[in-house]
């Protein structure tokens, strides 16, 4: 029996085996609560800081005090937008955000209207590139935060964000990023890059689920989405999940130094699966050709469904997304391969593949293989 092939590395990622190994160096009974005063407590707070040292050196953050720990991305981009809305409403009450924002960030901006916000969404090209002239005239004295994530997870494009942040700070704005999909695979850094608030994913640095951060630049001002005590700066009341939190933090600085040579080496196997899909009848690239995350091939076929797509490539060993996980659930058309101009027919016959650690260049074959058959067969009995 041939062995699985797993390329759904943007919706879950395995946890790394040595992050696991450090978890499981946390003695037995570890109970230390980081808000207590003694013995236990004080262990907690040491690994705590730690792994904020850990995730702000990933990003580039001077100040480890900077990094916020949440519960996930979600709850980062929730923090980020509505936090930071809500506490600076006297500067202006307009949002601005990308029309191809992970759904975490929209819903977040579209619940903000109901509070007496303005939501400005700006356009892309047809690769997902983020229009800076668009942006330009949407940001506003008026806009108080304004949100593009550093790379898309459903196309895998890249956006520039040091252009937009020039932008958003020549009218006076904060800047939000979610670099949920893009950290850990390119570099990324926060002072260079003129960020105000980044998202980041425990998952999606090879760290266990249920954990993420948000950096918050000193001097920015937001306020708790959740209230209760004063944890993480009073931003995310409710004592801290303190192994997990130092897995993360074990996987960001791993990730770190593998980042260089894997991010090279998972392009490669990008590149070639690209040429193999993209030779297929009717199969053609979404997101930008060469701007793209290195880890991430995404495609659309015509007159065949992704759904179907996906369980095809399953029942042939192979686990492959189609469009976002946070959406799969639901029967619409993805908003990113709207947003960059395919038809509703178009944008139903997506298929996207995100590489990780366990894939090789020696799986592009067969993964080849597998899409010119299962696209065979279903056009055989599509009724489209």
């Amino acid at each position: 029996m041939e062995r699985r092939i797993y390329l759904d590395h943007a919706a879950a990622m395995p946890v790394r085996p040595e992050v696991a190994r450090f978890g499981r160096g946390f003695p037995d009974g570890f109970i230390g609560n980081p808000s207590t005063l003694y013995r236990e407590g004080l262990a907690a707070q040491e690994a705590v800081s730690r792994a904020r040292e850990k995730v702000a050196a990933l990003v580039g953050a001077r100040a480890p005090d900077s990094i916020i720990f949440t519960g996930g991305a979600t709850e980062s981009n929730n923090i980020a937008i509505r936090g930071t809305a809500l506490r600076n409403k006297k500067s202006g009450k307009n949002v601005v955000a990308s029309a191809i924002e992970h759904i975490s960030v929209l819903n977040p901006a579209k619940d903000l209207q109901k509070n007496g916000f303005s939501l400005t969404l700006v356009p892309v090209d047809r690769y997902g590139t983020i229009d800076l002239s668009a942006l330009d005239a949407a940001v506003t004295p008026e806009t108080v935060v304004t949100s593009v994530h550093y790379a898309n997870n459903e196309i895998g494009t890249v956006e520039p964000i040091r252009e937009v942040a020039a932008i958003v700070h020549d009218r006076g704005g904060l800047f939000h990023v979610d670099a949920t999909d893009a950290a850990g695979r390119i570099p990324i850094d926060v002072e260079r890059d003129g960020i105000d608030l980044l998202t980041l994913s425990g998952n999606q640095l090879g760290g266990p689920q249920g954990t993420g951060a948000l950096y918050v630049r000193p001097g920015v001002r937001v306020q708790p989405v959740l209230v209760g005590g004063g944890q993480e700066r009073g931003l995310r009341p409710g004592t801290e999940n303190v192994v997990g939190i130092a897995c993360m933090g074990e996987a960001a600085r791993i990730t770190k130094e593998e980042m260089p040579e894997e991010s090279r080496r998972l392009a490669a196997i990008r590149d070639r699966l690209i040429s193999g899909i993209t030779g297929l009848p009717e199969a053609y690239l979404t997101g930008h050709p060469t701007e793209r995350l290195p880890h991430h091939a995404s495609f659309r076929f015509s007159r065949i469904e992704g759904e179907s797509i996906q369980l095809a490539m399953n029942m042939l060993g192979i686990a492959v997304a189609t469009g976002s996980a946070c959406t799969s659930r639901t029967l619409e058309a993805s908003h990113v391969l709207l947003a960059i101009g395919l038809a509703h027919e178009e944008a139903h016959g997506s298929m996207v593949a995100t590489l990780g650690r366990a894939n090789s260049v020696d799986e592009v074959p067969r993964i080849v293989g597998a899409v010119e058959e299962t696209i065979k067969r279903l056009r055989a009995i599509t009724p489209l």
